[in-house]
């Protein structure tokens, strides 16, 4: 035993596990593989991973049934799903059913690295990540996932939808830097005409509903060159 995160790499396509077990052993993570979602539920029970890696598109069990079936027994390690279908109702489905990330295939290793490593760090074992939270708090700042509604200061607060879906893909991610290309894939899907001056405008309506100086954000912070970065604390809240 290395002490290293265990990696459960799952997919159908063994070129895929070929390709990226070893990317990711020199990266410093123990790797094992399972080939769909049936033998990747019997390897986790031998030896539960820190993290699954999951191909959504698999015989037997596919990758959202998968996590369906981990939530409903309690266990909460957390789940990457890869998938080649873009659509963006496809990734919010995943995400409400607690998935924890969500990458499109194809994909550069190091993204997955990075989107791997991001979400260990947020995960706390033995809990809902925030992506499976109902209600996020963040501040005076409470947003209500199921009910689509967000108060600030107890006074609720009108958003578009999209304004809606950026500020809660960026509440549960908190603290990672977030690029304009991924928010755009993630919210609008690689087939929207849009570009990413569309995420701009959504921040800035973000910003401007929630008071937030981008001088000094306590929401969401500005990077240079990179995108943008939700930077306060954020905590799963309870309904009601």
């Amino acid at each position: 035993m290395t002490g290293a995160p265990l990696v459960l790499l799952v997919d159908d396509e063994q070129a895929i596990l070929d390709g990226l077990a070893p990317f990711l052993e020199r990266s410093g993570l123990e790797v094992a593989t399972a080939t769909d979602g049936e033998a990747a539920l019997a390897a986790h029970g031998r030896t539960p991973a820190d993290i699954l890696v999951c191909d959504v598109l698999m015989p037997r069990l596919d990758g959202r049934a998968l996590v369906r079936r981990l939530r409903s027994d309690g266990d909460w390690t957390p789940v990457v799903l890869l998938t080649q279908v873009g659509e963006s109702y496809e990734r919010s489905a995943a995400l409400e059913e607690g998935a924890d990330d969500y990458l499109n295939k194809p994909f550069d290793p190091q993204e997955l690295l990075a989107r791997v490593r991001a979400v260990l760090r947020r995960a706390v074992p033995g809990q809902p990540s925030l992506t499976a939270s109902d209600v996020l708090v963040s501040g005076g700042l409470r947003v209500d996932r199921a009910a689509r509604r967000a108060t600030l200061d107890g006074r609720p607060v009108a958003l578009t939808p999209k304004a809606s879906l950026l500020l809660d893909y960026l509440m549960t991610h908190p603290g990672e830097l977030l690029t304009r290309e991924r928010l755009l894939a993630a919210l609008w899907g690689f087939e929207s005409m849009v570009t990413t001056r569309a995420v701009d405008h959504r921040v800035a309506e973000i910003r401007r509903v929630l008071d937030d100086d981008p001088a000094a954000p306590r929401f969401v912070e500005t990077v240079p060159s990179g995108g943008y970065r939700f930077c306060g604390d954020v905590r799963r809240g309870a309904r009601g």
